[in-house]
């Protein structure tokens, strides 16, 4: 006796409080966990009958791994089972194991077995357990009560099994897992649009000073007059693909003011779904208070981070909202112009979501202006001239007239010509620009444009082609270039597609700003070129 008191003597009161309550609760008789073996065998293949019948299944429904989740020794588990199967409960499978090379024994319960279980588990619900919970209390209550209580994902069996072995199961015991609180709030349906409004502007960005472009603003009102949906335009970097579009749709406004407009430049670090949300946004679909959404076009938008848009339930559902037939929104917008610039930027991964916006257009109210650097590849030549589903504009330079009478307001010497200007710089806006601020023609930033926006990002190959070509003194057949380049197949598709070489009747040319900045490579390389071109010529 004096031994016992000895030691309580030196327990901490915490640790006496805990012996206090536990002698009271053992005097009145503490819940006493038992888990027959055949009852731990049917509830664990209950949980895992989510693998019935699959060819490819986990360890759990193995012999290792119903003898670790049940506590048995394995010849314990083949003894067990073997009376199940008389009973007709549970059937033998020899099935492939993930992550193992062979084929192992596994079980499953029958039709008999998931009525037995059923049974077997409303009664093991109802066993009490005992545990300690976050404020230090301990409390008697239900098996099926006990994870929630915890805060964690354990199953019913797992509850059960560490009952019966410790007999009181402590908040926060690290073996439970991550404590998964039941009190925190679901995230609602409307912040899939949170932060939507920041990724696009109602009007066209402010750019620098316009110049020329008379016939290609032409083209621009004639198909915002026509019926036709989309209207792409190309041309390479800086040549002033953004500022024709800017200032035609000032222009627009200003004569159209109830014109709605969506301008969204797309970053290298977005994707089609950040697009399809901003559109969503931009009409009015939400859950919020002042949105609507009688389609549930934001059901076709993934929950989950990573995972792909449904892009055909998106397009007949924004459909369905823009048409409105049903009459079920209450402020639906007469015409929305979308301008999504940069979408090169998007890559191979849009083009589904471009297609299914066309055909959004076709039926809808929507119109669509695509600006890129390359040529657009979701769409064919035939949607161009036959299903007049689609108009293009491949942007070049300024004419030698637009550069003329762009200079003609520049202080310059006399001596600057603008046909010289135009043949070295091939009409582009930004060079020309730089001409006005700096009084040079080839100025730095000039060149350090063409080599950081164009010729660095090309493959070795397709500039080494084009520093080939630009050696040449007039268009070289294509047969002829590919022998001095030792190139085979057709002509490399980035260079065709971002315009940077251009297949004439007389053969393959190139844009003169890039031929001018490529001949600046002078010495052994340019010596080498001219050689290889000129015995690709004569061969």
């Amino acid at each position: 006796m004096s031994l016992i008191h000895n030691a309580l003597s030196e327990t901490s009161p915490r640790t006496l409080d805990a012996f206090v309550v536990l002698g009271s609760i053992m005097s009145e008789g503490i819940p006493r966990v038992s888990v027959p073996v055949i009852d731990r065998i049917l509830l664990h293949l209950w949980e895992q009958d989510h693998q019935a019948d699959h060819y490819l299944v986990t360890n759990e429904v193995t012999r290792p791994g119903i003898s670790e989740v049940c506590a048995m020794h394995p010849p314990n588990v083949s003894r067990a089972m073997r009376d199940l199967m008389s009973e007709g409960f549970v059937s033998e499978h020899m099935r492939s194991i993930r992550g193992e090379d062979r084929r192992q024994k596994t079980w499953q319960l029958t039709d008999d077995g998931r009525s037995v279980a059923r049974q077997r588990i409303s009664n093991l619900r109802s066993n009490k357990v005992l545990l300690r919970g976050r404020d230090g209390k301990l409390l008697e209550i239900r098996a099926d009560e006990a994870a929630e209580k915890l805060e964690t994902s354990l199953s019913l069996l797992q509850v059960l099994m560490h009952a019966q072995h410790e007999g009181v199961l402590n908040f926060g015991d690290i073996r439970f897992g991550a404590i998964v609180s039941s009190h925190e709030k679901k995230v609602p349906p409307s912040s899939i649009l949170s932060g939507a409004h920041s990724t696009y502007h109602n009007r066209p960005p402010s750019t620098r000073s316009f110049h020329g472009r008379s016939s290609e603003k032409e083209e621009l009102d004639r198909w915002h007059s026509s019926r036709v949906p989309m209207f792409v335009l190309s041309g390479i970097a800086g040549c002033g693909k953004t500022t024709l579009t800017s200032h035609w749709l000032n222009d627009l406004l200003s004569n159209v003011p109830d014109t709605e407009v969506m301008y969204y430049p797309c970053q290298p670090w977005d994707t089609p779904l950040g697009i399809a949300t901003s559109i969503l946004h931009r009409i009015g679909i939400g859950v919020e208070e002042g949105k609507q959404d009688p389609y549930m076009v934001l059901g076709a938008l993934p929950l989950k981070p990573g995972a792909r848009i449904d892009i055909d339930t998106y397009r007949r559902r924004l459909c369905a909202h823009l048409l409105d037939d049903a009459k079920l929104v209450k402020a639906n917008c007469s015409e929305l112009l979308v301008v999504l610039d940069d979408v090169h930027n998007i890559g191979p991964e849009g083009s589904h979501l471009f297609g299914a916006l066309l055909q959004v257009a076709e039926t809808t109210s929507l119109r669509l202006i695509l600006i890129s650097r390359t040529k657009l590849a979701f769409y064919d030549t035939r949607d161009v001239h036959t299903r007049k589903r689609v108009d293009e504009l491949d942007l070049s330079g300024l004419s030698m007239e637009e550069v003329e009478d762009w200079i003609s307001t520049i202080d310059l010497p006399e001596e600057t010509d603008a046909d010289k200007v135009h043949s070295i710089t091939g009409g582009h806006p930004l060079a020309v620009e730089l001409l006005e601020l700096y009084g040079e023609t080839l100025h730095d930033d000039w060149m350090r444009f063409l080599d950081q926006e164009i010729l660095d990002v090309l493959p070795i190959e397709s500039r080494e082609i084009l520093s080939i070509l630009s050696v040449a003194d007039r268009p070289v057949p294509w047969q002829v270039l590919a022998r001095a380049a030792s190139h085979d197949g057709p002509p490399p598709g980035d260079l065709i597609d971002r315009g940077l070489m251009l297949e004439l009747e007389d053969g393959m040319w190139l844009h003169e700003a890039i031929r001018t900045r490529l001949l600046r490579d002078v010495g052994r390389p340019l010596e080498e070129r001219l050689r290889r071109l000129t015995d690709a010529s004569d061969a």
